[in-house]
């Protein structure tokens, strides 16, 4: 951070530290980055001139795999929270200059969209694609051919397969370097997903495999037929049920941990406040968290992100995606955006350092911290934590 945000986070109190200001205060790389279309470097290179990044962000290690110490997540490039469509080729900046920072890890799921999101980062990575890792995820019943949304899930070992060939197509390689059961599928023994998996892996299609959202004995049984590289879960200040059972399961078995939506939609970046309403189609309208009512109580650890983003000179995103990586060497967030100024501040929480004090300090202070809302609407959180039925 340079001296003009220094000089910016200290006149101000806690409660107005946001964003906004942190793209005022940085007027040079994101005031450039925040032009319709243009990236940083966009104008100054090609994309088959595009090389080794220009910064290095560090490495982490999910099980064996090693990937930048910050991902990123490729959920809404094609639709926001807001409903509105970003302009593609902005986004194929975004990724880019992503990996020119030192984003080596990218997140992705044939759900999203579905389809496009996968092509539109296949499309971005492919110049540079034996240099980073990159996810997808399968499960959902979706029709491997038109994209149709049927009910439910869908971990039939044919179907995992077909949906694996799609996303190598959209994604434009020969191989997926970490691919993700989205969802247990309940109809579905572990032991058979694994078992197609596998035979991915035999094929090089497949070099590790996870899973999201998993019931804990899914994780034992999944892990003893084909080991686990990493488990996928919410995560956040403000979500922080996988440290009762499934992180710790994961540092007994040595799987790494991904948090999905380590802002939580927003709230920890300090843009939402208790003022804020979301339009029809928005997710947030229909999940607990962002009612009116519990806004007012959410603000508490708003708050709290505020006061330590002026204390340690950062902003509120930078210190709550800090706090994630602060608890364990290999939990790797991976937030998403649509804007290159947050991309820039995201990557920027790899250079916020907590001390062993200031990390219990900070611990013990969001514990006390009651957060109001479930983190997801019913029918959605209604496919997490479940465990797969029994191999016969």
């Amino acid at each position: 951070m340079n001296k003009t945000q220094n000089d910016h986070v200290q006149e101000n109190d806690p409660a107005k530290l946001d964003r906004r200001k942190f793209l005022i205060a940085g007027a040079g790389v994101a005031a450039a980055s925040l032009l319709p279309h243009v990236s940083v470097q966009a104008e100054q290179r090609s994309p088959e001139a595009t090389g080794q990044p220009i910064a290095s962000l560090g490495s982490r290690k999910l099980g064996t795999l090693e990937v930048s110490s910050v991902g990123m997540g490729v959920q809404n490039m094609h639709r926001k929270f807001t409903t509105t469509v970003p302009f593609r080729p902005e986004m194929i900046s975004i990724l880019r200059e992503a990996y020119d920072h030192g984003v080596t890890f990218f997140d992705c799921a044939e759900a999203y969209g579905p389809f496009e999101n996968e092509r539109i980062l296949g499309e971005a990575i492919e110049p540079f694609r034996n240099k980073v890792r990159i996810t997808s995820k399968f499960g959902w019943n979706i029709d491997p051919d038109t994209g149709e949304r049927g009910p439910g899930l869908n971990s039939r070992p044919e179907r995992i397969k077909r949906a694996v060939e799609g996303s190598l197509k959209r994604l434009r390689t020969d191989r997926i370097d970490l691919l993700y059961q989205h969802r247990v599928d309940p109809a579905v023994p572990i032991e058979d997903v694994a078992g197609a998996i596998k035979d991915l892996m035999d094929e090089g299609k497949v070099l590790h495999w996870g899973l999201s959202e998993p019931g804990m004995q899914t994780i034992r049984r999944a892990h003893a037929e084909l080991p686990l590289t990493a488990i996928q879960n919410e995560y956040s200040m403000a979500t922080r049920d996988p440290e009762k059972d499934v992180i710790p399961l994961c540092e007994e078995l040595g799987i790494g941990f991904v948090p999905w939506w380590p802002l939580d939609c927003q709230l920890l970046t300090g843009w939402i406040d208790v003022n804020t309403r979301f339009a029809p189609g928005d997710f947030r309208a229909i999940t607990p968290r962002f009612s009116p009512e519990n806004l007012i109580h959410n603000m508490q650890l708003v708050d709290l992100i505020k006061t330590w983003a002026v204390r340690k000179q950062a902003t509120p995103a930078q210190i709550a995606l800090a706090w994630l990586m602060a608890q364990k060497p290999w939990i790797v967030p991976i937030p998403g955006t649509t804007v290159m100024a947050h991309l820039l501040e995201n990557i920027g929480a790899a250079e916020v350092r907590f001390t062993p004090a200031e990390t219990a300090e900070l611990n013990a202070a969001v514990g006390v911290i009651e957060v109001h809302g479930q983190r997801l609407p019913d029918r959605v959180l209604a496919f997490s934590a479940v465990d797969a039925p029994a191999k016969r």
